[in-house]
């Protein structure tokens, strides 16, 4: 069986976000053929978006997965359901949400998949608890979680306590 390198990037602002986000990070120890190899802390982002609604907890997980990563993905999602995840529009209060970052170095582009996730290089949010973990984590086409980083340092992301 063929091992990858994943990141997962967590994310809640609804129904006590840190228990949210900290609950999740157990429940991707135990996913089949998955190894949580590293987490970043927690912290604490302005949305973005849709911004009339609470700040966010963050966090982002490294992985070590034997998942495809289309199964990878359906688990992930079945976290989120099973925290009362609801899709109401984009950018929405969440209970949590799990986002596939990165997946080796694949780059995937299908009809329920995009890897690396479109908009991280764009996010703080996401590329402060990147490189805490790993800075020079590599996003095809873009650069390292650091680099990309300096790009977003208007953005409010701080480290909770």
């Amino acid at each position: 069986m063929t091992r990858v390198t994943a990141y997962v990037g967590l994310g809640s602002n609804l129904d006590r976000p840190r228990e949210q986000v900290l609950a999740a990070l157990d429940e991707l120890e135990r996913l089949p053929q998955t190894r949580l190899v590293s987490r970043s802390r927690l912290y604490r982002s302005a949305p973005l978006g849709h911004e009339a609604q609470p700040d966010f907890v963050n966090a982002v997980a490294r992985i070590d997965t034997g998942l495809t990563p289309s199964h990878l993905l359906a688990e992930l999602q079945a976290i989120e359901q099973r925290h009362g995840r609801e899709r109401l529009f984009p950018d929405a209060p969440r209970t949590l949400d799990l986002d596939l970052l990165l997946y080796g170095d694949a780059v995937i582009a299908s009809a329920s998949l995009t890897v690396p996730h479109p908009r991280m290089h764009q996010r703080a949010f996401v590329l402060r608890p990147l490189a805490e973990i790993c800075p020079a984590a590599g996003v095809p086409g873009r650069g390292t979680a650091a680099q990309l980083l300096r790009a977003c340092a208007a953005q409010d992301v701080e480290p909770m306590a």
